[in-house]
């Protein structure tokens, strides 16, 4: 029995043995030929330090204690290409220890019975790295998250999912402090978004709870102002309830007004309206009024210092955009420059002056800088470089542009070209009563006058108007006032929102302040 008993043994085991037991370093391959194990034993089992090889190129190398893998040691996956660096317990990943994955995945830290737990640091196969507490292989409890796009989370996870209490500082500069749930921000938070704009509250699934939906601009759908009057225009900012949003600071909001662009169909007979419309260099914007409008340029109404000619300053803004409260920066005063920076050295727009550069400085120095230039063709020539004017930012929900005023119109300003050529048009198309058969009957005439469109009605009291050209025609224009966050909160911009703006002649204003002076001596 002896004999065969050392004759099986040699067949399945190569190596020293002590009292007909493996001892000391030996070879041995098990029956089912899958395993072999090549190392050092005592008293018959694996003990010490040794390899056991697998079949399809596994391994374990490292320590064993009394038959079973303990200590430390590396283990090889051949099928996946992961290894493992550190502590085993009775065969399991336990302890200490270094994963590296074949897919380039990384984790450093703590095991138990073969998964992450404790601390420990990962770089997961999409770049992004967490250093903190691990629990059943998730993130679980604090940690840190640097994720490859340049976002830093910090604070509470569950399950591998940010809930809790934490700060995500945002790769564009934006910062948010609050509660999370299922990986959204969600209860009560904080965010200083980059563009400025500041959001304490509450906060659903990611969104802000009450957050502004639309720009309202405040006094209605209709504003009147008198012919060289300053005027203001106060917007708020309401939620889908029409309530204030009281809770939105630092929207950028920006305004500008615009007049109506007339004759979008010409006839194949009016040659000169369908040249000015080729000419028109900017594009129409559309309105909810009905019609289309082009940018008409906005002035802010400055200091009360008057040149030799009594003209209140002013300030033309770029585009028909108009800076309110804004203090102006140094170095852009100066005329030509180029800049969009303000001049309110006094005086009139130079093309009021006689000039023909615009934007250059009287004799007599009161002259204010033009920020936007003039093409030949009279359109608004917009430049391209530089800083954009400075806007009006968002506080508790509201804005407030003051001192606007409307530009007196630049020479040869298309739109009024326009105007002017429809009525003459008009005109031209009107029998000239010199006799009976010319003249149209009654009923056709006030049908032809019922259809003209607002746009003509509105050109014509332009042309009545006795102004000298150095203030805004009367009539009906747009104002719009936009958002111009950047970049937009949230990434959504809020709507425009649009008012028309009756400009009233100033003799009317006139009339109104005399019949108020007969009141008071009557009195």
């Amino acid at each position: 029995m002896a004999d065969k008993h050392q004759q099986r043994t040699t067949q399945q085991y190569r190596g020293q043995v002590k009292n007909l037991a493996r001892n000391g370093f030996g070879v041995y391959v098990y029956p089912n030929d899958f395993f072999r194990y090549e190392g050092e034993w005592r008293m018959g089992k694996k003990h010490g330090h040794g390899k056991l090889l697998m079949k399809d190129g596994s391994f374990y190398e490292g320590e064993f204690a009394n038959g079973e893998i303990e200590g430390n040691g590396l283990r090889y996956w051949a099928r996946s290409g992961d290894s493992y660096s550190g502590q085993f317990r009775s065969g399991e990943l336990h302890g200490y220890g270094v994963m590296q994955c074949a897919n380039g995945e990384k984790f450093e830290g703590e095991y138990s019975h073969g998964l992450r737990e404790g601390h420990g640091f990962l770089l997961d196969n999409e770049g992004h790295t967490y250093e903190g507490s691990f629990h059943e292989n998730k993130k679980h409890g604090e940690g840190r998250m640097n994720y490859r796009n340049g976002d830093q989370y910090e604070g509470d996870w569950l399950l591998d999912q940010r809930q809790g209490h934490g700060v995500m500082r945002f790769e564009d500069g934006s910062i948010y402090e609050g509660q999370w749930r299922n990986n959204l921000l969600n209860g009560q938070g904080t965010m200083i978004h980059c563009s400025g704009v500041v959001w304490e509250g509450l906060w659903t699934n990611g969104r802000p709870s009450g957050a502004a939906s639309k720009i309202v601009i405040e006094g209605g759908d209709v504003l009147e102002t008198f012919q060289g009057s300053p005027f203001t225009v106060e917007v708020c900012l309401q939620t889908d309830g029409g309530e204030t949003a009281a809770s939105e600071n630092g929207r950028v909001l920006q305004i500008c007004a615009g007049i109506r662009l007339v004759g979008r169909t010409p006839t194949p007979t009016s040659s000169n309206l369908l040249k000015l419309i080729e000419d028109m260099e900017e594009k129409p914007i559309p309105s909810p009024f009905g019609f289309e409008f082009i940018s008409y340029p906005l002035m802010e109404r400055g200091f009360e210092s008057k040149d030799s000619r009594g003209t209140a300053a002013l300030a033309v803004l770029k585009s028909g955009f108009a800076q309110a409260d804004s203090p102006v920066p140094e170095g852009e005063w100066e005329s030509g420059s180029g800049s969009y920076g303000m001049g309110l050295g006094g005086g009139t727009p130079s093309y009021l002056d006689g000039k023909t550069g615009y934007g250059e400085q009287s004799s007599s120095g009161g002259s204010t800088t033009i920020i936007d230039s003039f093409s030949e063709t009279g359109n608004l020539a917009l430049q391209e470089e530089g800083p954009h004017p400075a806007n009006q930012r968002v506080e508790e929900g509201r804005a407030r542009f003051q001192n606007l005023m409307l530009a007196p119109p630049p020479p040869d300003y298309k739109p009024y070209l326009m105007m002017e050529e429809m009525e003459k048009q008009k005109a031209a198309k009107k029998p000239t009563g010199k006799g009976p058969s010319e003249r149209l009957p009654v009923s056709q005439e006030k049908s032809s006058d019922n259809k003209m469109n607002v746009g003509a009605r509105v050109g014509a009291s332009m042309k009545k108007d006795t102004s000298d050209g150095r203030s805004v025609r009367a009539g009906e224009y747009v104002i719009m006032v936009t958002e111009v966050t950047s970049p937009p909160f949230l990434g959504r911009a809020l709507p425009p929102a649009f008012a028309l703006l009756r400009v009233v002649p100033a003799r009317a204003k006139s009339k109104a302040s005399r019949a108020d002076s007969q009141r008071v001596r009557s009195k």
